[in-house]
């Protein structure tokens, strides 16, 4: 046909997958070479292709071997570091052990043989005195009020100009610091608006370290280096915020920053902030409170109850459309309208599809019939626009944090009638299960302000120093006597200048007028106070069985019974205080020092404050490792943050150390903002102690023991305490070592330094720790049983260490050491 030329069929597109090896080599080489495809392919190209395939299986084996020999390898070694991680916990655990029994031995080799009383065998130097936690304070917030109370800070006038992407670009800057990204977006939107441009020139300094701190920053532009010591740490990228531990308190820089360049920063200062988070607060505050007086079932309730439904109150949020509840459903959950609008339908019996019975706005509530009973729902309620809020309360936390509604009404019934009664209670001086004992301490403490009184303006006409039991950036505390007569004091010098300087004439005043007020056996007594041109003087009640913080810093931590008797006073003292109104603020061992017959006492009211009930105060202040979260974040806070402390203070009493503490502050308020929820407690925590600390230190106050509708009660009844804060508290004694003292009747006042880390008045430099001493007159028996030796005729004496004449003792142990 034609030209008899065959036409050549149209080539199809080759597979993709024609090299795939399951084709296998001789079936590649016939399917190439095949006559129908028309394609001419080198006999060679498919056994170089089939070389390089078999080449190729021979080394994928080879890699699986090695890889399965590297697993076998790897699991070798992590079971070898099992063993050894094993073994050294072991070593550790006997180190500890033997260490223990050396100390023993070493105090016997030491006293024996000897015929007088030498100084304590543990040299404490001032550099340990480094280790005591310091606390920290913001200026009192009451300043950035007028005199009726009212802020003085106005939003609107505080707002600087910006356009919008730099706010976003501010906004994510301060959402990347592991700070400020927890704070509320309100809030960090308020900072934004009032954040102010800065500029610094090069070769300045942005922050100095050594200097007081008082803004936050974030970069715009330039360059920024930090150093410390002169040793240059890092460069801050553009975009980033720094310095923020400024807006919290008064602090000093720990690093410079330095500009490289010209830069350009946003900044915002201290009372600025402060005012943020107050007003903001407040604002939310006062709006949830007018919203609950609306309710028919809560409007009667007192302030504190009311306050504690505020705070169990969590935000709901709602799209139009969406069902907030639905008819016919059972229902435990009452809400409140806080934005927006909602429609309520109803089924009826006319019509098919629910009817729309009415609109409810922002103020409106319904569902409050769940409060009391299971309710099942008479209607829908259906969100009406794309931005509803509801604030939302379910029974069984409002059961818990107030009570059931029978008990609320039974509680209201006689609220009114007793009101007077309660405050003669809540006002009344000392608790009813030490009522003799707080009988007996506050005939003594009126004889004693009594005799107190006729002292002339200047304490040391009748007093005089005789030695100096504390030294801190406030003063120094003094132990002082009366001239000729047995009777001692501890003064509290006050250095007028550093009051000044960081602010806190507010709190020196406080302390005084809370001081004066109270009577308590767990809390330091006031005396008088007297000032001149220098100083402030308090004349406080002198308990001279020392520290618990020196003696938790010598013994390492606590047994269980220990800690016990301890949280047990602490407990009676929070309990006192928050009857009356005050919240304390700065619990740690630092503030707690035991009495001549053992009990555990209160000291140092500089944070404590006496607050409404139900009202909340907003100023920074406490130590660091034991300030909850809700004073970080600004949130307002209340009685609920000494149950924190109660939390931190319980731990660092069973192990030695605080559960969050960082290479500096800031480190250590981002790990109580991640909450002890995150923490793994150590082995030597048992279950009931764990258990206690974790309830005390919730996260949200109000889930805090202490804070529930028992209040207090719960703590005392947990079962890490039941059974030792009772009626029979008062006939304990601190029995344990080194803390068993029967004062002689006649001693001198020098007699008592016993476990006070002493300072030379010269010097910032301690004497040698006198500590307590087992004597024996007619024996030179050694032994490490203390209630044997307690049998067999050993008293309990506190001995000055140069004031004991050698023959009054053949022999004796630093009981310490037993």
């Amino acid at each position: 046909m034609g030209n008899g030329l065959v036409k050549p069929k149209h080539l199809r597109q080759p597979n993709r997958h024609v090299a795939n090896l399951a084709i296998g080599c001789a079936a590649s080489h016939k399917f190439l070479m095949d006559p129908c495809l028309g394609i001419n392919v080198i006999n060679g190209q498919a056994d170089v292709l089939c070389s390089k395939v078999l080449e190729l299986e021979k080394e994928l084996k080879r890699k699986d071997q090695q890889l399965q020999e590297s697993q076998s390898h790897v699991a070798e070694l992590q079971s070898q570091l099992a063993m050894q991680t094993k073994v050294i916990a072991e070593l550790t655990k006997e180190l500890q052990s033997k260490c223990i029994q050396l100390n023993k031995l070493q105090d016997v080799v030491r006293t024996q043989g000897e015929h007088f009383l030498q100084p304590s065998p543990f040299k404490v130097s001032a550099d340990r005195r480094r280790g005591a936690k310091e606390g920290v304070s913001a200026e009192p917030t009451t300043r950035l009020c007028d005199s009726s109370r009212q802020t003085m800070f106005s939003l609107e006038k505080a707002t600087v100009r910006k356009d919008s992407s730099e706010k976003k670009l501010i906004t994510d800057a301060l959402n990347k610091n592991q700070f400020l990204k927890r704070l509320e977006p309100h809030q960090t939107r308020d900072m934004v608006e009032c954040m102010y441009e800065r500029t610094f020139q090069q070769g300045s300094y942005v922050i100095r370290q050594g200097e007081p701190g008082n803004h936050i920053f974030v970069l715009k532009e330039g360059s920024l280096e930090v150093f410390q010591q002169n040793k240059l740490l890092s460069s801050i990228p553009v975009w980033t915020a720094f310095g923020e531990l400024a807006i919290l308190y008064n602090c000093t820089r720990t690093a410079s920053v330095k500009a490289i360049t010209n830069v350009k920063t946003w900044a915002l200062d201290r009372e600025v902030f402060q005012n943020i988070m107050r007003v903001t607060a407040q604002t939310r505050q006062e709006q949830y409170r007018n919203f609950l007086r609306s309710v028919s079932l809560l409007k009667n309730l007192p302030e504190d109850k009311l306050t504690k439904i505020m705070d169990c109150l969590e935000v709901e949020y709602y799209v139009k459309g969406d069902y907030v509840i639905r008819e016919g459903e059972e229902g435990n959950t009452f809400f409140i309208i806080a934005k927006g609008r909602v429609i309520v339908t109803q089924s009826t019996a006319d019509h098919s599809q629910p009817q729309v019975i009415k609109n409810l706005h922002k103020g409106d509530y319904f569902g409050e019939k769940a409060l009391i009973s299971d309710d099942v729902r008479s209607a829908n309620v259906i969100a009406d626009e794309y931005n509803v809020e509801c604030l939302v309360i379910d029974r069984e936390t409002f059961n818990q944090t107030v009570g059931t509604y029978e008990e609320l009404q039974t509680y209201l019934e006689g609220y009114v009638a007793n009101l007077t009664q309660a405050d003669e209670k809540r006002h009344a001086k000392g608790r009813s299960f030490c009522g003799q004992l707080t009988k007996e301490v506050s005939l003594e403490m009126i004889e004693l302000k009594e005799k107190v009184a006729q002292f002339p303006p200047s304490p040391f006409q009748n007093l005089e120093v005789v030695t100096t039991l504390g030294v801190g950036g406030f003063g120094r505390v003094e132990l002082v006597k009366v001239k000729n007569e047995n009777m001692a004091f501890a003064m509290k010098c006050i250095k007028k200048k550093h009051v000044v300087d960081t602010k806190q004439q507010e709190h020196i005043y406080s302390e005084k007028k809370i001081l004066e007020q109270i009577c308590s056996p767990f809390i330091v007594k006031l005396y008088r106070t007297f000032k001149d041109n220098k100083y402030v003087y308090m004349l406080l009640e002198a308990c001279l069985g020392g520290e618990l913080w020196s003696l938790l810093r010598d013994r390492g931590s606590f047994d269980e019974f220990t800690t016990k008797f301890c949280v047990g006073c602490v407990t009676e003292a929070f309990d006192y205080l928050h009857q009356i109104g005050i919240i304390y603020r700065d619990l740690k061992p630092e503030n707690l020092i035991l009495d001549a017959e053992g009990y555990i006492k209160l000291v140092d009211f500089g944070f404590a404050k006496k607050i409404g009930s139900g009202q909340k105060t907003w100023t920074f202040c406490g130590t660091p490792e034991y300030v909850a979260p809700e004073v970080i974040l600004s949130k307002g806070h209340d009685f609920s943050v000494d149950f924190w402390s109660l939390g931190i203070l319980v731990y660092e009493l069973l192990t030695g150390s605080p559960p969050f503490s960082g290479a500096d502050q800031m480190m250590t308020y981002n790990l109580i903002l991640k909450g002890i929820e995150k923490l793994d407690f150590p082995k030597i925590i048992t279950r009931r102690p764990e258990d206690l600390i974790r309830r005390l230190c919730r996260q949200n106050p109000t889930e805090r023991l202490g804070n529930l509708r028992n209040g207090i009660n719960d703590i005392k009844k947990h079962s890490c305490l039941d059974r030792l804060i009772t009626a029979t508290l008062t006939a304990i004694r601190l029995k344990w070592e080194a803390l068993q003292m029967n004062f002689q009747a006649g001693t001198r006042i020098s007699d008592h330094f016993s476990f006070w880390n002493i300072y030379r008045d010269s010097e910032k430099m301690q004497m040698d720790v006198v500590h307590l001493w087992l004597i024996q007159k007619n024996s030179s028996a050694l032994c490490y049983e203390p209630q044997l030796l307690l049998k067999q005729g050993y008293s309990w004496v506190s001995c000055w260490a140069y004031g004991m004449d050698a023959s009054a003792a053949t022999a004796w142990i630093y009981f310490s050491s037993c």
